[in-house]
């Protein structure tokens, strides 16, 4: 069962607490309630082949990473979205008294599907770009060997670097970690990626 989404203003404190009740995430954009499209396995194990890297290569640092299911909160765009991996350096900051929502990730990545890779390139980076701690942002193509890098360099000054092929390696700037994108689309199947 769906939840009923009536097309008016919601306050943060509404949408959360919808979000609460559903069955299904959805997106908080300034006053909207989005609901989430849903994910190809092909996404799937690439966030997953990511988080799992970053988890083993982090161990035991102070560094925290988390899945799609940690939700982030960017108070100067009112927007409350589920980013696919997120690293936090330190402790999380939370909204309220809850540990469902963050507000400081300094990495973040987004696993492209044909329907989000314009919003994810466009206003959600504008809207990533505005938390204090975020330094990098990696977009994962979920259709062929392809990742684009952008890593903040100065205040509003980011620079870009495209890594494509099976046998390219990734480098992160922010954290001490490589990954090549072999391990990145680990049984990955092309064929098999129809419209998420």
């Amino acid at each position: 069962m769906q939840l009923k989404i009536q097309k008016r203003y919601y306050t943060p404190e509404e949408y959360l607490e919808l979000e609460e009740k559903a069955e299904y995430k959805n997106e908080y954009r300034d006053g909207e309630i989005v609901p989430m499209t849903g994910g190809t396995t092909n996404h799937n194990k690439i966030a997953l082949n990511l988080a799992a890297s970053l988890k083993i290569a982090l161990r035991r640092k102070n560094y925290d990473v988390y899945i799609g299911d940690v939700r982030l909160w960017i108070p100067r765009y009112k927007q409350h979205t589920y980013p696919d991996v997120m690293v936090i350096q330190g402790q999380p900051i939370y909204t309220g008294t809850s540990t469902t929502t963050v507000m400081n990730p300094m990495l973040i990545s987004e696993v492209l599907s044909k329907s989000t890779k314009n919003y994810d390139q466009g206003d959600k980076f504008l809207y990533y770009r505005s938390i204090p701690q975020f330094q990098e942002y990696i977009l994962i193509d979920q259709y062929q060997h392809h990742v684009m890098q952008y890593v903040k360099t100065a205040e509003n000054q980011w620079t870009f670097t495209e890594i494509e092929g099976e046998a390219k390696i990734i480098s992160l700037q922010t954290v001490d970690f490589q990954i090549a994108l072999s391990d990145l689309y680990e049984q990955v199947n092309f064929a098999d990626n129809s419209e998420d």
